[in-house]
């Protein structure tokens, strides 16, 4: 059956691989005085934050339920994945438009590249490490399905956030690397302007699509795909059961709702259906961990 990745182990290389490029980013800001590189080191330190809330939304996600919230606080990681996902756009994308806007009205020569190409190396290879780490993770939930296919079905919000967040830095480090030694080689300072509006128009396409995503985990999605056919496959398998009538779930965080209306086999008396019943939830959960809640009704052929 399929799993699902470890969320918190890609956020941590994801939270160590932005400190890394931030510390790099003070250093060469310290000694080159460079206004620019100061900026990005707060930029780097603003996507350490994202992280944090990741974090901070992963361990709201597992509050116990209360009489105010009977279905536990599991979606809670869906608003703050939300959040990530509209820093990413206006902290990383619409910043990094305009500042790529700014420098194609007023081109300015680049000082002292050297340290700018360095750091962008160091955090290419940072990054890297954290999207391996990632795609580690993706690829115990993703089972045979494509990263495409995996993204748009997916139902771990922080994954997919942390997926968008490593795509998103890796290439557009590469973007700017590319920019810097285009600039250097040709001596034309627009070309710096140039990679800086492609990382915004880049960071912004990916929290666009990270936030749709996510928006259909907040209004309430059913668990993915693969994963409810083999719920369904599991009860269709069941002796207790003599026909499916409907299969209805719902994902909350990494928990899950499941309804179920069926026809059972024995049910002229009732506390033998009532076993049935309940031998058919407890094998279900112990099949599917991650489903907390069932609510069984069972059909009678009668009519009643």
């Amino acid at each position: 059956m399929a799993g699902g990745g470890d969320s918190t182990r890609a956020i941590l290389f994801a939270l160590g691989a932005n400190f890394a490029i931030a510390v790099a980013k003070g250093v060469a800001a310290f000694f080159t005085g460079s206004s620019a590189m100061l900026a990005e080191t707060v930029h780097s330190l603003a996507d350490c934050g994202n992280q944090g809330l990741l974090i901070l939304g992963l361990k709201q996600s597992k509050r116990p339920p209360s009489p105010d919230y009977p279905l536990g606080y599991g979606k809670a990681i869906y608003f703050w994945s939300f959040l990530v996902a509209v820093m990413l756009f206006t902290v990383g994308g619409m910043f990094s438009l305009y500042e790529g806007i700014h420098k194609l009205q007023h081109p300015e020569p680049l000082k002292q590249w050297w340290w700018a190409a360095g750091v962008l190396a160091f955090g290419i290879v940072a990054e890297a490490v954290s999207m391996r780490a990632c795609l580690q993770e993706v690829a115990k939930a993703r089972g045979d399905r494509s990263l495409w296919q995996w993204f748009r079905e997916s139902r771990q919000a922080e994954l997919v956030v942390i997926f968008g967040e490593d795509l998103a830095a890796l290439l557009g480090l590469v973007l700017a690397l590319a920019a810097v030694m285009m600039t250097v080689v040709t001596g034309n300072p627009i070309w710096d302007a140039i990679g800086t509006v492609s990382i915004g128009a880049l960071l912004i396409i990916v929290a666009v699509f990270v936030a749709i995503e996510v928006k259909a985990m907040l209004i309430g999605q059913s668990v993915d795909p693969l994963r409810q056919q083999q719920i369904r496959e599991f009860l269709d398998g069941r002796p207790e059961i003599a026909k499916i009538i409907s299969v209805i779930t719902l994902q909350l965080g990494n928990e899950v709702m499941v309804s179920v209306q069926a026809q059972m086999r024995e049910e002229g008396n009732v506390s033998s259906l009532v076993e049935q019943i309940n031998t058919v939830e407890r094998a279900m959960k112990q099949a599917f961990p991650e489903v907390r809640w069932s609510f069984f009704e069972p059909d009678m052929k009668s009519g009643d």
